[in-house]
């Protein structure tokens, strides 16, 4: 955990919730609403550890009891909802960490602050549950939901909290802390930042991936060589691939951005926009070969894989079906 300061990129979000810190106006009940690995839990630790800091500053002022205790995660008025089941948040777990507990004043601080990440899992009758705490909290109450996707919540539930959703970072920004933070070569944060569209999380994690130059090297070689590849191969190819399947779309991302290139290179002929370009000569003879519908038949069929393995498709069937419309176009 860190203050506000160390957050990259969210400035609306920060000042919103600096301000309200700073002129007293805190609402029962947020929502911050972003794709997974985009900063919430960040916001929402920086907020928690400002709002309790007993120097009452608005990035936490690190040294006070409550500031070390917050970075150190054992704050006692901060406090993180724990779910036994892996894809629910069930009414019981509200009732007993949050409804139950809600009426005990704070141990030492002004507030209370309960952190419910992944909220999007809370059943209806958690979320009902819930509902009624955030129409009449106690004063001292202060509930942050984070979630990747606020439609999952009733239209009660976002009508009774300030929803703030986070938006994109920019790349400038994701590459220069790349470069900053982890020295690594100015090629590879190209590509991180490329991959990241816009979320820290996840450019963090592919310049620290031990695994991310092995998948890129595989998803090359795939897109590479697709066109000569026979049914048993690809059949082949598919099996390696599901040994990444906790990576998969990161697998897909590589591959969005190699055709992503070569229709780029197809329309402008400029080198220097290319994420790959020690890719170059693959990339221009992929330019010659390929139609404009094909590149977009692909790229849009690489997005079909995507949420057809978020709807449990057969992993197997989805790799086969998108392989073969990679080799027909």
């Amino acid at each position: 955990m860190a203050g506000f300061s160390n957050i990259i990129g969210h400035e609306q979000i920060k000042e919103h919730l600096q301000n309200a810190v700073s002129m007293d106006k805190v609402s029962h009940a947020y929502i911050l609403n972003g794709p997974d690995r985009s900063g919430k839990m960040a916001l929402a630790n920086s907020f928690a550890m400002a709002l309790q800091c007993e120097q009452h500053s608005t990035d936490g002022c690190m040294k006070c009891h409550s500031c070390q205790q917050a970075l150190s995660g054992n704050q006692p008025d901060i406090i993180y909802l724990q779910h036994e089941k892996p894809g629910t948040i069930s009414v019981d777990d509200i009732r007993r960490q949050i409804n139950n507990d809600i009426t005990i004043k704070p141990y030492a601080s002004p507030y209370k602050i309960y952190i419910i990440s992944e909220a999007e899992k809370m059943t209806q009758q958690a979320q009902n549950a819930l509902l009624k705490t955030i129409e009449e909290p106690p004063a001292y109450a202060v509930i942050l939901l984070l979630t990747s996707n606020a439609d999952y919540f009733l239209p009660t539930i976002l009508s009774r909290c300030i929803t703030l959703n986070l938006k994109a970072v920019p790349d400038t920004a994701i590459h220069n802390f790349l470069m900053e933070k982890y020295q690594i070569p100015d090629y590879k944060a190209d590509i991180c930042t490329a991959f990241a569209q816009g979320n820290v999380g996840k450019a963090i994690q592919l310049a620290s991936s031990e695994d991310f130059n092995e998948i890129k090297n595989s998803a090359l070689q795939l897109v590479k060589r697709i066109k000569e590849i026979s049914l048993s191969e690809m059949i082949d190819t598919i099996k390696q691939i599901s040994d990444y399947k906790l990576e998969i779309n990161d697998y897909f991302d590589i591959m969005f951005i190699w055709y992503r290139d070569v229709l780029l290179y197809k329309a402008t002929s400029d080198i220097n926009s290319l994420i790959f370009k020690d890719e170059v000569s693959d990339i221009k003879k992929q330019a010659s070969k390929s139609s404009y519908e094909g590149i977009e038949t692909i790229i849009k069929s690489l997005d079909k894989a995507k949420n057809r393995l978020k709807a449990n498709v057969n992993f197997d069937l989805v790799m086969e079906l998108l392989l073969q419309t990679i080799k027909e176009n």
